[in-house]
């Protein structure tokens, strides 16, 4: 991998981590296209390097709601906002027990195969069962604003989880995980400018375990940087470039989810999703 394909594959998961078009479908159909032969660990290492730094941008977006969120929980008050972050962590249950005990299968998902062909097939499935899961929240949020006037109510403890859960299935390539997460609140009744902030926030505590996870690999020489056939210009391009387009990304997609706009990213998933399993 080059500097340039990392650049391509940085914006690309900048957007895509934001938008509902999944970042991790939108990274196999590129890898595909540019012909980057990563596969297993060293594919989901530069994913990890990617996500990283969109998790960074999502962080500088919403400051304002970082630093409290911060500041309580660690202090050991008793408020909402410690709450909050109880509510988060309960949330990542379901993607931990996916990381810890189906490790191997999930890093299976990731790289071209040798045909350049299931991956593809797998990301065009998702993709359009990301649009369907669009469409499902836009009708169910269309009638509960006709039917009661309101926008949705606070996230609960189960909403938590069953979110959570949505997380932990869309780690699947072309299962979009804000999609998937922010399409469960939604159907759930929870406010969709709160479930968007919430789906943000609940990818936080995954992806920095998992780069602590990888860090410690690196530092303990169970894994050399040296040994890695993406190297360290490829990695610092891709980094920067995820991080600059997600700061961008997220702020797009906190306003079209306020204004309930994402059923048009159906529409894109489905012509994805289709023209990735008729070219596998």
């Amino acid at each position: 991998m080059n500097w340039l394909d990392a650049l391509m594959l940085g914006i690309v998961q900048g957007l895509a981590e934001y938008l509902p078009i999944s970042s991790s479908g939108h990274l196999e159909i590129f890898n595909h296209l540019l012909g980057t032969k990563l596969q297993g660990a060293d594919s989901l290492q530069f994913d990890v390097v990617l996500h990283v730094a969109t998790v960074l941008s999502t962080i500088v977006v919403l400051w304002h709601q970082f630093v409290p969120l911060c500041r309580s929980f660690f202090t050991l008050r008793r408020d909402e906002n410690s709450t909050y972050v109880w509510k988060l962590l309960f949330s990542c249950t379901p993607v931990g027990i996916v990381g810890i005990c189906f490790k191997d299968q999930v890093e299976s998902f990731f790289g071209v195969d040798p045909n350049g062909g299931n991956n593809l097939m797998l990301v065009g499935i998702c993709l359009c069962v990301t649009a369907l899961l669009l469409v499902f929240a836009y009708i169910t949020s269309t009638r509960m604003s006709l039917k009661t006037g309101q926008q949705g109510h606070k996230i609960g403890w189960a909403d938590a989880f069953i979110i959570g859960v949505g997380q932990a299935i869309a780690v699947l390539p072309g299962l979009s995980r804000s999609g998937t997460t922010i399409s469960t609140g939604i159907i759930l009744g929870d406010n969709r400018e709160q479930v968007a902030q919430f789906s943000f926030f609940m990818v936080v505590i995954p992806i920095l375990g998992q780069a602590l996870l990888d860090l410690v690999k690196i530092v303990s020489g169970g894994e050399a940087a040296a040994e890695s056939p993406i190297g360290i210009v490829p990695m610092i391009v891709g980094f920067l470039a995820a991080f600059i387009m997600g700061c961008l990304a997220c702020k797009w997609m906190l306003n079209l989810v306020k204004n309930g706009k994402l059923v048009w990213f159906a529409l894109y998933c489905v012509v994805v999703g289709v023209t990735c399993m008729i070219f596998a």
